[in-house]
C-alpha cells in the first residue's frame, strides 16, 4: 500500500512503557488490548482521552450497522494508504459478515464488483468525501432513501474521523502489533 522505505516504517514515536500508562490508557488496553494505535496516541494525554471517547463512540455504540461502518473503513485505509487501519479493520470486517473477497474488492474499482445497492452508497460517500471533500447531491438523496438523519451525520463523520486517524497513523509511523513484534524478535505469537 506505500511506497515507504524500511527506514520510512521506523516509528516517530515508541508506544508508551506500560509503567507509564494511566487509568485511562489501561482501561483501554484491558478492553481491546495495548494496540500501538492506543499506546502511541496516549503520548499526549489530554488529546487521548477526548479522541477515544469520540472513536469509541463511532465504532461500538454507533447507529451505523458494522458492515456499513467496516465498509466505510476499509475503504478509506485503501485511500489514505494505511496499512495499520487496513490489517486491523479487515479483521473486524470479518466479524462483521465481509468476505476475504470483499475486502480484497474494497482496493478496485467499485464497478469491478458486484457490489449490492447498499454497499454501492456507502463506497460512494467514502469515494466522493476522499475524492472531493463532500458528497454530491445525488449520492445524498441516495443516502437519504437508506439512512436517516442521524445515520447520514454519523457516516460522514465516521469516514471523516478515519482519515484523520490514517494521517495520524501514516505521519507517525505507528507500526502494527506484528511488526513490532517481528522488529523484536519475538515472532508473530509473541
Amino acid at each position: 500500500m506505500c511506497a515507504d522505505t524500511p527506514g520510512d516504517r521506523v516509528p516517530r514515536f515508541d508506544p508508551l512503557p506500560e509503567e507509564e500508562w494511566d487509568d485511562v490508557v489501561r482501561a483501554v488496553t484491558d478492553t481491546i488490548g495495548p494496540l500501538n494505535v492506543i499506546t502511541t496516541l496516549a503520548r499526549h494525554p489530554e488529546l487521548f482521552r477526548s479522541w477515544i471517547g469520540f472513536g469509541s463512540m463511532l465504532l461500538m455504540n454507533g447507529t451505523l450497522g458494522a458492515r456499513d461502518r467496516e465498509l466505510a473503513i476499509l475503504r478509506t485505509a485503501h485511500h489514505r494508504s494505511c496499512a495499520y487501519e487496513w490489517d486491523h479493520h479487515r479483521r473486524v470486517a470479518l466479524d462483521a459478515g465481509l468476505t476475504e473477497e470483499e475486502i480484497a474488492a474494497l482496493r478496485e474499482d467499485p464497478d469491478g464488483h458486484g457490489w449490492s445497492d447498499d454497499d454501492r452508497m456507502v463506497l460512494a460517500a467514502a469515494d466522493e468525501l476522499h475524492e472531493r471533500g463532500t458528497i454530491s447531491d445525488a449520492a445524498w438523496t441516495e443516502l437519504a432513501t437508506r439512512f436517516g438523519e442521524r445515520e447520514l451525520i454519523e457516516l460522514v463523520m465516521l469516514i471523516g474521523h478515519y482519515h484523520m486517524v490514517a494521517f495520524a497513523l501514516n505521519a507517525l509511523r505507528v507500526q502494527n502489533e506484528d511488526e513490532d513484534h517481528r522488529a523484536r524478535g519475538e515472532g508473530a505469537g509473541g
